[in-house]
């Protein structure tokens, strides 16, 4: 009944197009590392109506990507929630990784900033 529901809906509503209409991803991160298998855990906001929480950014040989949170069937895993088209799903991994790089790049500079602090600290102890 449900089913029926949802195509009498869709249906009647205009059609959208991603182009039509913007997504704003307001994504968060997690425990970002800037090396290992499992790189950061990220929390995804969609246009503040839809969350999605458990979405990892791994290291594979071919490079970093983005999974999405996951459930085990027998011997293999299934997504729990994903985007259904190629450009949303493109729109999806980019916000995220765009959002992992600045925090590993804020990490950085915070690094950077305070190890002259830690050495005079350090100078300072020695007298």
């Amino acid at each position: 009944m449900a089913k029926t529901q949802t195509q009498a809906a869709e249906q009647t509503a205009p059609e959208k197009t991603a182009e039509q209409t913007p997504v704003n991803y307001d994504v968060r991160i997690f425990g970002a590392k800037s090396s290992g298998t499992q790189r950061a855990t990220a929390s995804v906001n969609i246009n503040g109506a839809f969350a999605v929480r458990g979405v990892k950014v791994l290291e594979s040989n071919k490079g970093l990507f983005v999974a999405m949170p996951q459930y085990k069937v027998g011997s293999e895993y299934k997504d729990i929630c994903f985007p259904c088209t190629k450009e949303s799903r493109e729109q999806f991994n980019a916000a995220v990784m765009k959002a992992y790089e600045q925090t590993i790049s804020q990490a950085h500079t915070q690094a950077e900033a305070s190890a002259p602090q830690r050495t005079q600290a350090m100078s300072c102890q020695s007298m």
